[in-house]
């Protein structure tokens, strides 16, 4: 063996396989962890010294967040069942109109002006206020404050005053309406079969509405309605004829007479 190997430094790890000395960068303490690292010092419970933590509550102060907590959750579910429950029951179970769920009110307008002289916002109040009048009169606040509750195509809330105008304006339609159809059909501009078909039509676009609203009609009841109009119809253009001192021709036999005559 050469005596030139040099010995090792006193104190290096390479000498006898001993851990580090304190002549070492960092001296390692028992449990592994470095002693005077900067990054943070370690308590016994692991937290390191001087980091930010932030104290869970207990005793009173935790019952106290946790009755705020239970508050917090009971106003929430207060609130909500107070906006459920504000709507009335029965606006609630009100179903006149479900079968124009999604409707838009401009289509509805349209047809009705196409076949009628009221307006989509005269037809559905006026619904309304016939279904819910009671023995003091309308509830038209009701009707106004829950009108999108009510009818699918009225997306507003309407006030009392407002509701009695469409009423009012739904009145004066029908009457305005109704004068004119009784003048042509007492005119004499139509005949027996001409004034038949002009029932026809205007009564299948009413059954229609009223189909809409929620009314089933029944075939045996929708034939027996229309022949009493028709007959009333009748009635109706030979009195008129009368006041007019035209012949008339009679229903049952077919024979014409002036009103006038006993024949």
């Amino acid at each position: 063996m050469d005596d030139d190997t040099p010995d090792a430094e006193p104190g290096s790890a390479a000498g006898n396989g001993d851990q580090p000395t304190d002549n070492d960068a960092q001296a390692v303490g028992d449990d592994g962890q470095a002693v005077g690292e900067d990054e943070s010092a370690r308590g016994d419970d692991g937290q390191a010294v001087g980091e930010e933590t932030t104290a869970e509550p207990t005793g009173a102060a935790a019952d106290t967040a946790t009755a705020a907590g239970e508050a917090d959750t009971t106003d929430a579910a207060r609130e909500s069942t107070a906006g459920e429950t504000a709507v009335p029951d029965d606006v609630r179970k009100y179903e006149r109109f479900t079968k124009m769920d999604g409707a838009q009110y401009d289509r509805v307008n349209e047809f009705l002006r196409d076949r009628t002289y009221i307006t989509a916002r005269e037809w559905a109040i006026a619904r309304l206020c016939a279904d819910f009048r009671t023995e003091t009169g309308v509830e038209m606040t009701k009707i106004g404050e829950n009108l999108p509750e009510l009818v699918p195509f009225m997306t507003d809330t309407y006030s009392p005053q407002a509701v009695n105008q469409a009423r009012s304006s739904f009145e004066d339609k029908v009457t305005q309406a109704g004068a004119t159809f009784l003048y042509g059909a007492m005119s004499g501009f139509f005949t027996a079969d001409e004034l038949d078909d002009v029932m026809y039509e205007v009564t299948e676009i009413a059954k229609f509405l009223l189909e809409v609203e929620g009314v089933d009609l029944a075939v045996a009841d929708e034939l027996n309605a229309e022949e009493r109009i028709s007959s009333v119809m009748r009635d109706v253009r030979q009195q008129s004829a009368e006041l007019r001192s035209e012949e008339v021709e009679c229903p049952n036999c077919g024979h014409t007479h002036t009103p006038d005559s006993s024949e």
